[in-house]
């Protein structure tokens, strides 16, 4: 990100104040930022202080998030790559609204309408976490849309405060507010509507009726895509260091988030016959595997080879969200883009693997007598609309493979 140090070193100069925040004199000295533009302060503006969680917002420091790579496209065919500046790429957050970045949800999906709310946020207050459906916070009105998700866009109150999980002396108002933590923070972007199993836009719900709720685990949204670390929240004030999260994100983009997801487990349940079961058991993920966009698709191939490492036969599974109220293959209205995209994939799927499932594919490939290795590999795809050929949005997560004999 071309001059962004020098950037937020002015800002710093002339916003911050270096001191050690905690005394009288100190705080005379501190410029009082003026939180009444409220969702109008860019992160640059908090990232004069604040800098190294602005540096793992813009750049993605701490993950692997392999945007930088990632292609989309349109309905009109045009693709899109995310430019990248650092090995790794900024978080979708940064990136939601991103002039770089064309092709994101309001271009690709419903026209914009549906979208900017999440994509271009005022400020909320956190739901209730047993809320039977989530809404969706307010958007900024048009033309006032840039920056994409902020940082008061999570943090800014609606009484005009500065919210966070500790109570500190800043130069602005803060609260602690401990509901930050927990996945109320994420309820209102990350789900639609109420419970629907196997539709798209579920991730929050998933989480709280198939993870939560039935004792599967603790964890919160936060404690996997936010691991956290001990340091300075202001690295230029005396304060101290405590639990802080990592404004990382790691999810979709992530080989790490993606392959600690599954397991896979290969069986031949009578020895001397081709019948297998392929088991994907979710042990790694608080919600449903795929999640989020019915864009998003888990490949499973299954591939009998000789002992050259010829393919002999091969089967594959496609598991994914589905659209709201319809299949993939229902003919779409013509003003409905995403619609129109999921029906021209022409694709018949499974369902994704729900938080804690076990599902076990069946196959019997035909195979003569002898000996083979079967070899199983899931590839996680951000766009199965996309031609199949291309592969920079897409994550071979696990490969396993066993011998078997056949008589």
């Amino acid at each position: 990100m071309p001059g962004i140090g020098i950037f937020l070193f002015a800002l710093l100069a002339a916003f911050c104040q270096p001191g050690n925040g905690n005394t009288s004199e100190d705080r005379s000295k501190t410029r009082v930022l003026d939180l009444s533009r409220g969702a109008y302060i860019s992160s640059e503006e908090c990232g004069a202080c604040h800098k190294a969680i602005y540096r793992e917002y813009s750049m993605g420091f701490g993950g692997d998030i392999e945007q930088a790579g990632t292609a989309d496209r349109s309905i009109d065919g045009d693709s899109v790559a995310l430019p990248s500046h650092v090995s790794y790429a900024g978080t979708g957050h940064s990136l939601a609204g991103a002039d770089t970045f064309p092709g994101h949800a309001r271009e690709v999906e419903m026209g914009g309408e549906s979208c900017s709310v999440c994509h271009f946020p005022m400020y909320f207050e956190i739901p209730d976490l047993d809320r039977p459906e989530t809404g969706r916070p307010r958007p900024r009105p048009p033309g006032r849309e840039a920056g994409g998700v902020t940082c008061t866009g999570c943090h800014l109150t609606p009484d005009g405060k500065i919210r966070g999980p500790y109570r500190v002396e800043a130069p602005h108002e803060t609260v602690a507010d401990p509901r930050i933590q927990t996945s109320a923070m994420c309820a209102y972007c990350h789900s639609l509507g109420r419970r629907q199993v196997g539709k798209q836009t579920q991730t929050f719900l998933e989480w709280r009726d198939d993870f939560h709720r039935p004792g599967l685990g603790i964890q919160h949204c936060q404690d996997c895509h936010m691991p956290r670390t001990i340091r300075k929240t202001a690295e230029e004030y005396n304060v101290p260091n405590r639990a802080v999260a990592r404004h990382i994100w790691t999810g979709g983009h992530s080989k790490q988030r993606v392959s600690g997801a599954l397991s896979v487990v290969m069986v031949q349940p009578d020895e001397g016959k081709p019948d297998l079961q392929i088991h994907i058991i979710n042990i790694g993920a608080g919600h449903s595997v795929p999640t989020g966009s019915t864009r998003r698709g888990l490949f499973v191939f299954a591939e009998a080879l000789d002992d050259t490492g010829k393919i002999l036969r091969s089967r594959e599974w496609l598991l994914a969200p589905t659209l709201e109220d319809h299949s993939d293959t229902r003919r779409p209205p013509p003003d409905d883009p995403a619609i129109q995209q999921a029906s021209a994939a022409g694709s018949q799927h499974e369902p994704g693997l729900r938080a804690g499932e076990e599902r076990i594919l069946k196959w019997t490939p035909d195979l003569a007598t002898g000996s083979y290795t079967v070899r199983t590999r899931l590839v996680y795809d951000l766009n199965r609309f996309n031609d199949r050929s291309l592969s920079e949005d897409q994550t071979e997560a696990i490969v396993t493979s066993t011998r078997i004999r056949v008589r």
